[in-house]
């Protein structure tokens, strides 16, 4: 077998665990994964065939444009028909590109898929699923290649609903999907030859895993009990150097740092806010200082001017109450609020409670563009936002104090005198 540093040259496969061999394909040139994804050193799709005594198994393909260098990787260690079983942990189209043609090859093999990928099936591969035989499976269900047993591993949400994860069991290997994988194209293959990696695992973790923490953990209860010796994920290096510490290091970033910080019995209330005459950051220090006297409430304040975007997203993320304060210019919120509020959808926002504010000179319509942003994230708004027309006055920042106190109090469970919630608002 040709060495890993041999990838760019050599159309071989590379065994890398007895009878366990990559057949994937490298894309050293893309720049752009997905729209939203830079990708500085390119990606890779990886696949693997694994050898059994009664037979070979796929798991996982690759993008259609690479499926030549797929098939003949494929070829150099097995044939045809001794493919018995083909699994998609995923059904992408970088995953499943090579699918049809792979089914055409190999017509008695059995593809096992996730239950909920069958949905997808017929649209992502543009076939009727009864062009495909096909098995659905759930955690725990078993093939046995001979020698060799795969046990699947229901992993939804990461970051499709149909993911799912393949172990094998007799050597120890979990088949990832896109889980602890990352956009890393480097044809030395394994996690102790490639270049430093650690940029590009976290930042594909921010975009594609971060949204579904939950999701996340969920999956981590299940492959944390495994023993393992090597993860190979269908992007970038295979983790065969010290797994577990991946699985440790996504345990990590799926755990707010902020409850360590925070009483048990507290509730995180953040307030953001830009202001441009400073009437805005007035109103401001007044919910501020409402909101603080409310026992069990911790209120953070953050002028806008003064920070980066991406240390707040993971303040947010922490976070239960969010309050957002924007004077109204040109008919509309500012900008750093805007640029705030749009990172947030990398993270789960739903059920936060939120609210706002703001300084206006003509109109003020900023406070209901943000309450509709913050809605359309999943949030409950269930005060109407607080709107001062120029300067406040001492009446109107009584009302902000007040206001800050009526949100501190919904936030810790308790009633407003004299308020009725809206029902749809607490949904």
């Amino acid at each position: 077998m040709p060495d890993a540093m041999d990838i760019f040259s050599t159309r071989e496969a590379i065994e890398f665990s007895p009878g366990v061999y990559w057949i994937g394909a490298m894309d050293p040139s893309l720049r752009t994964f997905d729209i939203i994804l830079k990708t500085a050193n390119g990606t890779s799709y990886n696949a693997y065939l694994i050898r059994g005594s009664e037979g070979v198994a796929i798991v996982d393909t690759v993008k259609e444009n690479f499926s030549e260098e797929f098939f003949r990787r494929l070829e150099s260690v097995a044939s045809y028909d001794e493919i018995k079983v083909i699994v998609l942990n995923h059904l992408e189209p970088d995953h499943s590109g090579a699918l049809p043609q792979l089914m055409e090859r190999a017509p008695h093999a059995q593809l096992y898929i996730s239950q909920r990928a069958t949905a997808m099936l017929k649209g992502l591969l543009n076939r009727s699923n009864d062009d495909f035989e096909y098995t659905t499976v759930v955690t725990n269900d078993l093939v046995s290649l001979g020698d060799r047993t795969l046990r699947f591993l229901h992993t939804p949400f990461l970051h499709w609903p149909d993911t799912q994860c393949t172990y094998l069991e007799e050597q120890q290997v979990l088949f990832s999907g896109d889980v602890f994988g990352c956009h890393f194209c480097d044809g030395r293959l394994f996690n102790d030859k490639v270049g430093d990696f650690r940029f590009s695992f976290d930042y594909y973790y921010a975009h594609i895993m971060r949204p579904f923490k939950q999701h996340v953990l969920n999956a981590l209860d299940l492959i944390e009990p495994l023993a393992l010796n090597i993860i190979a994920p269908t992007h970038g290096p295979i983790l065969r150097d010290r797994p577990a510490r991946y699985v440790k290091h996504y345990r990590e970033l799926s755990t707010s740092s902020l409850s360590g910080e925070i009483g048990d019995n507290e509730k995180s209330l953040m307030i953001f806010y830009m202001s441009s005459y400073g009437n805005t950051a007035r109103m401001a220090e007044a919910i501020f200082a409402g909101a603080d006297e409310v026992e069990g409430a911790r209120v953070s304040l953050f002028d806008l001017e003064g920070g980066e975007v991406d240390p707040f997203v993971d303040l947010i993320e922490g976070a239960d109450a969010l309050v957002f304060g924007s004077p109204t210019i040109n008919g509309d919120a500012v900008k750093p609020v805007w640029d705030l509020l749009s990172s947030l959808v990398v993270i789960n926002l739903k059920g936060k409670l939120g609210a706002a504010f703001g300084s206006y000179g003509w109109s003020g319509e900023a406070i209901a563009m943000i309450e509709d942003r913050m809605r359309g994230l999943k949030m409950r708004v269930p005060l109407s936002g607080v709107r001062v027309k120029l300067i406040p006055d001492d009446d109107e920042l009584s009302q902000c104090r007040a206001y800050g106190r009526n949100i501190a109090t919904i936030l810790v469970g308790k009633r407003i005198e004299n308020h009725v919630l809206d029902l749809a608002d607490l949904a």
